[in-house]
């Protein structure tokens, strides 16, 4: 499975969190603690925001710990929002396309987990994607698509009913298949302005997610920063932690996705 993290608070230099913590998320991408996959080496990516509205985007198809051009952009990237992303592939090929975060105008998503039966509903779930909107299907992961689904579903106005509808969408169309396999889903949007995370599986064993406030920035992502965890809030599955001006709460997801987390 994937690992990756998301920070909002007072601008930094993305090396500190991404190289200079005990647990960074390149200490992950090598030997991540809270997965059953300890590798994550087919590809990497960023997403930053600064002065311009639409975020910037970095990706590449080497392990994040061998690639320079990786130390040198977070040495010198100050944000007070910004996504990142290790990736461990679930069948797609590596290349720049299939890589985390996925943007479009304000918004950025990255996403750990997998639709069960993915290659059984591809063709279906590639036909809901809305015709103006499929110009931005680049890549051949499902994470792409449900990104692009989220916002066919409302993302921009309403982005917790476009997740919950979402996630119907694609449970429903997995039950007319009859694909045991389960959905699994944990994810981070953003708007520029708040982070919306999402940890939600069909069955018992949603990928974790955990987040803890700083005195001036809040961090997110799939395992803690530093090796002991007890400092940090560990997102209960089927339900929602959303982040806004260094302030986080945890909401549970409508009842009807809770009953099958």
């Amino acid at each position: 499975m994937c690992r990756w993290m998301a920070y909002h608070g007072e601008p930094v230099y993305l090396e500190s969190l991404l190289f200079k913590q005990e647990h960074s998320l390149i200490h992950q991408s090598l030997s991540a603690r809270k997965s059953e996959v300890t590798v994550n080496a087919d590809g990497f990516g960023l997403g930053w925001y600064d002065e311009r509205e639409e975020p910037g985007l970095y990706h590449e198809v080497l392990p994040a710990w061998s690639d320079s051009n990786l130390k040198s952009l977070a040495r010198h990237i100050k944000s007070g929002l910004f996504f990142a992303h290790v990736r461990a592939s679930t069948g797609t090929e590596t290349n720049r396309s299939n890589c985390h975060p996925f943007s479009y105008k304000n918004w950025l998503f990255m996403h750990n987990g997998q639709i069960g039966g993915y290659e059984s509903l591809r063709w279906q779930m590639d036909r809901l994607i809305p015709e103006h909107l499929y110009n931005h299907r680049h890549g051949a992961t499902d994470s792409e698509v449900i990104f692009l689904l989220m916002i066919a579903n409302g993302l921009e106005s309403n982005p917790e009913q476009a997740i919950t509808v979402t996630l119907e969408q694609i449970i429903s169309m997995m039950k007319q298949k009859k694909i045991e396999e389960p959905l699994r889903f944990t994810a981070v949007l953003s708007n520029g302005e708040e982070i919306i995370a999402v940890r939600f599986s069909s069955d018992d064993q949603a990928p974790s997610l955990y987040c803890k406030q700083f005195d001036n920035h809040i961090v997110i992502g799939s395992e803690p920063l530093d090796l002991s965890s007890e400092s940090w809030t560990l997102v209960p599955a089927g339900h929602v932690a959303k982040i806004k001006e260094n302030r986080f709460h945890i909401q549970s997801l409508p009842e009807l996705l809770k009953m099958t987390a």
